[in-house]
């Protein structure tokens, strides 16, 4: 499924962070320069979600959500300790590691130079891209370190599975504790919404083109179809939160700086959480490399839309969310190197 990726990989994704700041930049001026596009805008809401923005995340997710093959998860009892490695460490470690690393930069570290009405807010956003783990772009990641595809598939089938209920309990807990009230109802709608439709329609685009015109034709033909649409949707989905940001990044450039040192460093860290655990546990490379991916890589188009739907489009959560796309692709390239020059401290096979 994963073999014919590499070929979109060497423009798009391989240069994401390049257009993701162009978008930014784009996005930035058209805010300052036309703020009558952003009123206009944001007067298609829907219990405060964004439908300009909701259509754009469906954009991203949807074909994704194609390419995983859910038969797969009747795979999971062959071989489950790299699963558990995933499940462990991005439901029961990530979520509260950038909990506290970004409460240690936003309220102690940098606490001279963030007002703490900001600090509660960059916050939330850390919880929500924390509460996320990836479940689009590690296929471009499992590509790139030569990862066993169908595990990875089996790895991404059950994290979205996952997502669906762990996702709002989670931040639910974590955001109470930081003393941001959010109603459940808005949680459950993002959900929904930017989950298990897409997700829903995926499977039934998936099962409908598989049985009339067969698996082959599906995965060499009819899903390369819509390679670079999700590059599109999220880059339109940047220049239009950069848009709504304007403002406070005119005002406050440095916080993007800011914002990016705490999600930096928790990327590292689970990637290393994840990496050694399927070392001692004597996994092979092509098991723990994508493992150690879904856990660093972050589901931003939820995180991004959530923020969206609970603070706004123009709120510093949602820059947050946003700060966290621009630093993800530089970071897991880095972390892909790493994973290629440490491949033999793990059994071929």
């Amino acid at each position: 499924m994963l073999g014919k990726q590499n070929e979109g990989i060497s423009f798009f994704q391989k240069y994401l962070s390049v257009w993701a700041a162009l978008c930014m930049v784009v996005g930035v001026l058209l805010g300052h320069w036309l703020p009558g596009v952003g009123t206009f805008l944001n007067r298609f809401e829907y219990y405060r979600v964004s439908i300009p923005m909701a259509i754009l995340i469906w954009i991203m997710i949807y074909p994704m959500m194609m390419k995983v093959d859910f038969k797969s998860v009747q795979n999971v009892g062959k071989n489950p300790k790299g699963l558990y490695v995933t499940w462990i460490t991005n439901w029961l470690i990530k979520p509260f590691t950038m909990y506290g690393i970004a409460v240690l930069f936003f309220f102690v570290i940098f606490k001279s130079l963030i007002a703490p009405e900001l600090a509660t807010q960059y916050l939330a956003g850390a919880v929500l891209l924390g509460a996320a783990p990836c479940t689009a772009m590690v296929f471009v990641w499992s590509t790139l370190t030569k990862g066993n595809p169908a595990y990875t598939v089996v790895q991404v089938a059950t994290n979205d599975l996952i997502i669906l209920f762990a996702f709002v309990p989670i931040v639910k807990f974590l955001l109470g504790v930081s003393n941001v009230s959010v109603p459940y109802s808005t949680l459950i709608l993002s959900v929904v919404l930017f989950v298990m439709v897409p997700l829903t329609a995926g499977i039934l685009t998936r099962v409908l083109v598989v049985r009339s015109r067969g698996a082959e034709y599906f995965e060499k033909k009819f899903v390369h179809k819509f390679d670079g649409v999700t590059t599109i949707g999220l880059l339109l989905t940047l220049m239009m939160v950069f848009m709504f940001q304007s403002e406070v990044i005119l005002h406050n450039p440095l916080h993007i700086l800011l914002i990016a040192v705490p999600l930096i460093l928790q990327t590292y860290l689970i990637f290393l959480i994840a990496y050694f655990a399927c070392r001692i546990l004597k996994l092979p490379y092509d098991i723990s490399a994508p493992a150690g991916m879904i856990g660093a890589s972050n589901f931003f188009e939820l995180s991004v839309a959530v923020a969206v739907a609970l603070f706004g489009t123009t709120s510093p959560a949602a820059l947050a969310t946003t700060v966290g796309v621009l630093t993800e692709v530089p970071v897991m390239l880095t972390l892909v190197k790493i994973a290629n020059k440490t491949r033999g401290w793990f059994p071929a096979k």
